[in-house]
């Protein structure tokens, strides 16, 4: 049996303001091509279809379409829930999904409730856990303590009484959580529960193949627990990383192979720094000028118009930052009496950029001062 292990598309989600979702789409046609081209049996996508609870039309439309065309396909689905998701509305009309060979487990009553995917070798229990938030889970299934291992354990327990009542199966789990072993980046919302998010591998011995979600980075675990990823890059954090989708053959014995197959790149990310002058000027960036840019400008004195200027190169700049040289052991602190906030607003320019401000921005400056102040007629004065 071949296995498309997939996860975290955060469907409807921006980076820094720009939409993603026509490269997301883009993804979703790769997928469906992967299915025909490598024969796949079985698709797996654990957990964080949308980004939010309450994802955009658009974004519900996209995924509307790619769940119809996933369930038309070659494979048999399986989707869980994540954090990012509402899992009840995820997982409305789940049962009348079953018929269509698209099965979604997004409800803790059914985590015990395998798909049953049969193959020349026999039949494959597949289980999804969706996120299991702990305080929902404590009540639910009332345990004794409140934290994410109890609440993965106890999945995990009931999922291992299906297997042994079942006799000789391979099995295969879909998780999203957060298990020991793996690295986070900044696109991923932080599940720490009293300061402990993390599980351990232990919890998923026995299964044949563990597929997660949550971490957007890909991660080989162990040999039969990995870490998809993200499809795409949602962060600078993440410009390093290889994205792209787990194929996993399984045997008669179990866990066969396993390959990873890159993801289209719409556009790359790029972390670039400099002087400003260099920024525009280096032939170093010329495979730079049509990536989504984070430029640092490095100059001791903060250029005027700096974004507007870098845009004029590079076109996808979304993230601009300030890294001025500094010297050593000198403190910027210092007590301000007897002076208006107009004169100190002034000296705070004149400090961060090294030059003062131009006549324009200082009639800005004093506006904006009078217009907080208490009395609009007079510019308050800081007592000494």
């Amino acid at each position: 049996m071949r296995i498309l292990h997939t996860s975290d598309w955060h469907l409807g989600r921006q980076f820094h303001g720009q939409s993603m979702l026509t490269h997301q789409a883009a993804y979703v046609d790769h997928l469906l091509g992967l299915i025909e081209d490598r024969e796949i049996d079985l698709v797996v996508v654990a957990g964080d279809i949308y980004d939010r609870a309450l994802p955009p039309v658009d974004a519900v439309a996209l995924a509307d379409d790619a769940f119809a065309r996933l369930a038309a396909s070659r494979a048999r689905v399986v989707v869980t829930s994540g954090n990012h998701d509402s899992a009840q509305r995820l997982g409305f009309n789940s049962r009348l999904a079953d018929a269509a060979g698209f099965h979604l487990r997004t409800h803790l009553d059914r985590v015990a409730e395998p798909v049953l995917v049969p193959d020349e070798h026999g039949e494959v229990a597949v289980y999804g856990i969706p996120y299991l938030e702990p305080d929902h889970a404590k009540r639910h299934w009332d345990l004794s303590t409140r934290s994410h291992q109890a609440a993965l354990g106890e999945a995990m327990r009931r999922i291992n009484a299906d297997l042994a009542a079942r006799g000789p199966v391979r099995s295969v789990v879909l998780a999203h959580a957060f298990v020991m072993g793996g690295t986070t980046s900044d696109s991923e919302r932080d599940i720490a529960v009293g300061g402990v998010s993390a599980v351990p591998t232990a919890l998923f011995d026995g299964i044949d193949y563990v597929a997660l979600g949550h971490l957007h980075g890909r991660h080989t675990l162990t040999e039969s627990v990995r870490y998809s990823g993200s499809p795409l890059a949602y962060s600078f954090s993440e410009a390093d990383h290889l994205k792209g989708t787990w194929l996993v053959d399984l045997g008669a014995e179990g866990l066969a192979a396993t390959e990873f197959v890159a993801a289209p790149v719409p556009r790359p990310l790029a972390r670039i720094s400099g002087t400003i002058d260099e920024l525009l000027t280096s032939t170093r960036y010329d495979a730079d000028e049509h990536s989504w840019v984070q430029a640092t400008i490095t100059d001791p004195v903060r250029p005027a118009q700096a974004m507007a200027r870098l845009q004029a190169r590079f076109e996808h700049v979304v993230a601009l930052q300030f890294a001025p040289p500094t010297t050593a052991g000198a403190s910027r602190r210092r007590v301000v009496t007897g002076r208006s906030d107009h004169e100190i607003a002034l000296a705070f320019v004149s400090d961060v950029r090294g030059e003062p401000a131009s006549a324009a921005e200082s009639d800005l400056l004093r506006d904006a001062c009078e217009a907080c102040a208490l009395d609009p007629d007079g510019d308050v004065r800081v007592r000494a």
